[in-house]
């Protein structure tokens, strides 16, 4: 099974319940200084994807920025073999 993908999802004003209702427990949400709403979390698949910009469509959201985010890299695995210390 492949990895979710971590998402930053940002949207105009100060989302209420109604709207962060299906994101609430998958998602960091902050409220931004500059009246945005910052969601940050990670999307299953395409189709997970798909199923959140519907949602926010169906509430008449406006997206401002989708951005993929990569992820450190103690979260991929090596693939360098691992050796002894030089004896």
């Amino acid at each position: 099974m492949p990895r979710p993908t971590r998402y930053e999802i940002e949207i105009r004003g100060c989302a209420d319940e109604r709207i962060l209702r299906p994101v609430i427990d998958d998602f960091q949400v902050q409220a931004t200084p500059h009246g945005t709403t910052r969601l940050v979390g990670d999307v299953l698949d395409a189709s997970h994807l798909n199923g959140l910009l519907a949602h926010f469509t169906s509430m008449n959201v406006d997206l401002i920025e989708l951005r993929r985010l990569e992820r450190p890299d103690h979260d991929h695995p090596s693939t360098t073999p691992t050796t002894g210390s030089d004896s």
